[in-house]
């Protein structure tokens, strides 16, 4: 999820690129709204519009595909022969009629190294230029305080307003670049906390897991067999290499097999009781978001006692959302102690639950981390509450 400064950042920028491109078209906007249907309204309207539809194209940041694609947009915007733009060493896209300038990188290198707008002359483009038809603004790509490409608007003539034109669509460009490397920070962080997860399970689970399937080889081989294939398919699940997000039957399934596993460990002392409705089965929610949970219920609420544990999953339909429960009924948790873990101020064995709790309220926002109960003796209910209505994800 992106920031407010951010989202604001993003507003900020496509309104003041709307007001420059209407001043550089010669519109003046009209003191009152209400006056629907006016010349500057419509040209606000369709300013926004191909802004939106050179946004899809700049999501993966500057590439030469998404850059090729917004070029086709931002030149209407600005209204010039030839749009230019460039990352750092090359040229991304090239749309208009004029021919390439030789020496349009040499060009493109002085505006990266001073980090200021050019305006170059018919002299400077080189053998390519048409006499008395040659002249380019060249604004600079900024994400942060680094230069990362350039915006070059070609016309017979480089008025002011064009220059101030072109500074703002280099500025909304840049903006959409900064939005861009976000969201791939995003999934970078994503991704390792997943790898965090898989590391948390592999030293533990896996340990006692083998150590159960082992303790069968001689007394029951097929019990053995079966613990070995449920094993491999558990493994298989959480260890895979695509997508960051599944479903709730994919994370329960994998959590049915996991139950299966501590139970040839524990025998009877587990008991585990199921309610979930059908509805919510196909909610999208982060990948490993459950297991842990679970895991964390076996290990706190049976490892630690010497008597039997009872686990109770559940999953309904809450409205707009899906509503998953997982209790236990064991040691519990100090609550200053469990606020401290997920806050990130105390590292120790309960550091699955913050994981989970981080990567639920990235996806979802602020308002969707776990809810917890708990108090020392008394148990533990954990519940998430995930939007049923989402984005397209990858599972």
């Amino acid at each position: 999820m992106f920031s407010t400064a951010v989202d604001t950042a993003l507003v900020g920028a496509i309104v003041v690129l709307t007001i420059a491109v209407v001043a550089a078209l010669g519109f003046k906007l009209s003191r009152s709204y209400r006056d629907l249907g006016s010349d500057a309204d419509r040209a606000t309207y369709a300013t926004l519009h191909t802004a939106a539809l050179a946004s899809e194209h700049l999501r993966a940041g500057l590439t030469p595909t998404g850059a090729s694609k917004a070029s086709k947009h931002l030149r209407g915007l600005l209204r010039c022969d030839t749009l230019l733009i460039t990352d750092e060493s090359a040229v991304l896209a090239w749309d208009g009629g004029r021919e390439m300038p030789e020496q349009v990188m040499d060009l493109v290198h002085q505006v990266l190294a001073s980090g200021r707008t050019q305006i170059f002359r018919e002299a400077q483009l080189g053998p390519a230029a048409v006499p008395g038809d040659g002249q380019v603004v060249i604004s600079p790509i900024r994400v942060d305080k680094r230069v990362v490409g350039t915006v070059g608007a070609f016309a017979p003539h480089v008025s002011a307003g064009l220059v101030r034109a072109a500074n703002e669509v280099a500025g909304w460009v840049s903006t959409q670049v900064e939005l861009a490397e976000l969201d791939s920070s995003r999934t970078l962080l994503m991704e390792a906390e997943v790898r965090a997860l898989r590391a948390q399970i592999s030293p533990h689970f896996i340990y006692n897991s083998l150590n159960a399937i082992a303790s069968f080889i001689n007394t029951d081989p097929v019990r053995a067999r079966e613990l070995v294939v449920e094993f491999a398919d558990f493994t298989r699940y959480s260890f895979r290499r695509h997508g960051d997000f599944t479903t709730v039957a994919e994370e329960l399934r994998s959590i049915d097999r996991y139950l299966l596993l501590e139970r040839a460990r524990f025998g009877d002392r587990l008991k585990v009781s199921l309610e979930i409705g059908p509805e919510v089965l196909s909610t999208v929610i982060p990948f490993l978001s459950l297991q842990p949970l679970v895991e964390n219920a076996v290990r706190h609420g049976l490892e630690s006692t010497d008597g039997s544990g009872h686990i109770t999953i559940t999953a309904h339909d809450a409205g707009a959302f899906a509503e998953v429960t997982i209790e236990d009924d064991g040691v519990g948790m100090d609550p200053d102690y469990l606020r401290s873990v997920l806050a990130g101020h105390t590292d120790g064995v309960h550091v699955g639950l913050r994981n989970v709790d981080q990567r639920l309220r990235q996806v979802y926002g602020e308002d969707h981390g776990l809810a917890i109960d708990t108090a020392v003796g008394a148990g533990t209910m954990i519940t998430l509450r995930i939007p049923k209505s989402q984005p397209d994800h990858q599972t």
